[in-house]
């Protein structure tokens, strides 16, 4: 039976084995919230990155958008920052373009799991997809939460948590503590989600910036349940048959 683990934090990478394993990124606010949006908006391919240099240049290069933050705050001379109400205007004027995104946790932990047999980015607003992917693949999975400059963070946890409820049934949860805390806090939170996690130091750090509008959003869940950004070929593009 495979397995479901958690990776609190990029920074404990070195301490997992990815390989023959799915890695589902989750960085909830606001990096994968933003990529779900930006390919569920129409953008055609994000290229995450870890560096704001990496951004500029793959803008130059490949003349896509550029969207980039540090701190939680937008990033100067970038087309965008990192909020997921950049990719849902009027008219869908993105549509079609690719996307270079950096930011302060989400693309490092992407940028850090390639040696995963397959790269997912999860949130809440696109849990079916990731758990009818990881369904269909039948390997271990591992749950790398962005977390907050190396530091665990609750959001990204009880994310995981939520997809061990999904796949509880078929996936071995119970030889991983780290998942059956996860799955612990999700129960906790899973009656009014928004209010639970105001308790996180990121969702006030995030609301203190005046982005509690973001914050809303990304607990949404499947506001896009078909969509799910995979990696191929150094970027995430939108699987295809879901």
């Amino acid at each position: 039976m495979p397995s479901i683990d958690v990776c609190f934090s990029p920074e404990l990478l070195p301490l997992s084995d990815l390989r023959g394993k799915v890695a589902v990124i989750v960085d909830i606010l606001r990096a994968s919230s933003t990529i779900v949006t930006a390919l569920g908006e129409g953008i055609s391919h994000v290229f995450p990155v870890a560096t704001l240099p990496e951004c500029a240049a793959l803008g130059q290069e490949q003349g896509c958008l550029t969207a980039a933050e540090r701190d939680g705050v937008p990033a100067a001379g970038f087309d965008l920052g990192n909020s997921p109400f950049s990719f849902l205007t009027d008219g869908r004027p993105h549509a079609g373009r690719a996307l270079a995104i950096s930011t302060t946790n989400g693309t490092t932990a992407l940028r850090r799991s390639h040696a995963a047999a397959h790269i997912v980015a999860g949130a809440f607003l696109n849990l079916s997809a990731v758990a009818g992917f990881i369904r269909s693949q039948q390997r271990d999975v591992l749950v790398v939460c962005a977390g907050w400059k190396g530091q665990f963070c609750l959001e990204d946890t009880v994310f995981a948590g939520a997809l061990a409820a999904r796949l509880q049934h078929g996936f071995d949860i119970s030889s991983s503590d780290a998942t059956l805390a996860a799955l612990h806090l999700w129960q906790q939170a899973q009656a009014d989600l928004p209010a639970y996690l105001l308790q996180s130091a990121h969702v006030r750090r995030l609301n203190s910036l005046e982005a509690s509008q973001d914050f809303e959003f990304c607990m949404q869940i499947d506001t896009y349940a078909h969509v799910l950004p995979v990696w191929e070929n150094d970027r995430l593009v939108l699987a295809q048959g879901l």
